[in-house]
């Protein structure tokens, strides 16, 4: 009599921690599904902010609830092939709906406003052929920081991204160490 107590006691035991197991593994696909992403650095293109092989937290929900801004670094699907679920890009909003972008002297213009960049690495801005853009509504104008070394919006054939393209915004990186994205200030 006493064994079958033990018995059911031990298999009372396993079935809750398969229960727990099973609703935490759930919880953490949701959470990675709907709310979080881990992403991996790809390429330079937003180096020294972000290096090749970084690993990041991204907000799904960061545009559900609020407006894109600029200095957001986001991953997005590619505009060339948005149907394709490998094609995910990694930069930093710099122009914004309705805005006029052009570069000179090395310099990126909104507005024909001066735009201070703190963060971008590398020789100066160049504009890859085209040196202004007027930023249709609902469209976003992407460059990585490290301008020499980024293949962004100055030399894509569709050079703007379009909002319902964004997956998320980078937030806070987890290795190699703990550290939060910091937000760029502009003089804008």
């Amino acid at each position: 009599m006493e064994t079958k107590k033990v018995s059911k006691k031990t298999i009372k035991t396993i079935v809750e921690w398969v229960l727990i197991i099973a609703v935490a593994y759930l919880l953490a696909r949701g959470i990675n599904t709907f709310f979080l992403e881990k992403v991996e650095t790809p390429t330079g293109s937003m180096e020294e902010t972000i290096m090749v092989g970084d690993k990041y937290l991204m907000n799904k929900l960061a545009y559900k609830f609020s407006n894109p801004k600029r200095g957001d670094i986001v991953i997005f699907w590619d505009p060339a092939e948005p149907k394709n679920p490998d094609a995910k890009l990694f930069k930093r909003i710099i122009g914004m709906p309705g805005e006029t972008i052009s570069f000179e002297d090395g310099h990126v213009y909104i507005n024909g406003e001066l735009l201070e960049e703190e963060y971008v690495h590398g020789k100066e801005t160049w504009d890859k052929g085209i040196t202004s853009y007027d930023i249709p509504e609902n469209c976003y104008f992407m460059m990585g920081d490290n301008r020499t070394a980024s293949i962004d919006a100055r030399s894509w054939d569709q050079p703007f991204v379009d909002r319902s393209l964004l997956i998320g915004k980078v937030f806070m990186r987890y290795s190699p160490s703990i550290k939060f994205v910091k937000k760029a200030k502009y003089n804008l």
